[in-house]
């Protein structure tokens, strides 16, 4: 079943930036403190490393504190059933069935994000199951991800009729704008990473852009 369509309601709050923090954890926690002081951050998105369960926990307790003393969520890629003994705030779930199956290890305690959805009837479905937000445009696992025009109408639809907050993935800083003016609540991504300008200057620009599509709206 579809969620209650929205009634006439104040506007959404601003958009705020979604971090995807790289696999790698060389030097991450002093980058990620750099990025989250130089923008207005919500959530980091941890890709844990492929290993054992147990340096895996140990992985993101020693990034969480970094990312949540600055009042941002860290969630997991996945592990629904680590969150809670890495001291993670969620999960970030792929695909229905991935959903489904982590649920019960975050509620209630914790967010439970979805994304990989292949049809808008998935998104609804686990928005109606108790998703904390959507996402589209992430990259699959072979790296591709629908064209920029899909995920901008995708987002638009999702803002228009559902209360669930969305997040939109931006592959590019060009991205953001357009992800926040179609209604994205989040803007996802991981280029700031990679970007020749140096993570912190990105993620200042990332902000400037949201700040933009704000003052416009």
């Amino acid at each position: 079943m579809p969620q209650k369509e929205k009634s006439a309601e104040p506007r959404r709050p601003a958009p705020r930036l979604y971090l995807v923090a790289p696999q790698d954890p060389a030097g991450l926690v002093e980058r990620l403190a750099d990025a989250l002081g130089a923008g207005d951050v919500a959530a980091v998105l941890l890709r844990l490393p492929e290993s054992d369960e147990r340096n895996r926990i140990n992985h993101a307790k020693a990034i969480a504190p970094t990312v949540q003393s600055r009042g941002a969520a860290l969630l997991l890629d996945g592990f629904a059933e680590l969150a809670a003994r890495a001291g993670a705030d969620g999960s970030h779930l792929h695909g229905i069935e991935a959903f489904q199956v982590g649920l019960a290890a975050l509620k209630p305690a914790r967010i439970a994000g979805c994304g990989g959805l292949a049809t808008r009837h998935d998104a609804m479905l686990v928005a109606e199951a108790g998703a904390d937000y959507v996402m589209f445009g992430e990259p699959d696992a072979t790296g591709r991800r629908p064209s920029f025009d899909a995920v901008a109408e995708r987002v638009a639809w999702w803002a228009e009729l559902f209360e669930v907050p969305c997040v939109g993935f931006a592959a590019s800083l060009d991205e953001v704008g357009p992800l926040a003016a179609a209604g994205a609540d989040f803007v996802a991504m991981d280029c700031v990473f990679t970007d020749p300008g140096g993570l912190s200057a990105a993620v200042a620009d990332a902000a400037r852009r949201l700040a933009r599509t704000e003052t416009l709206a």
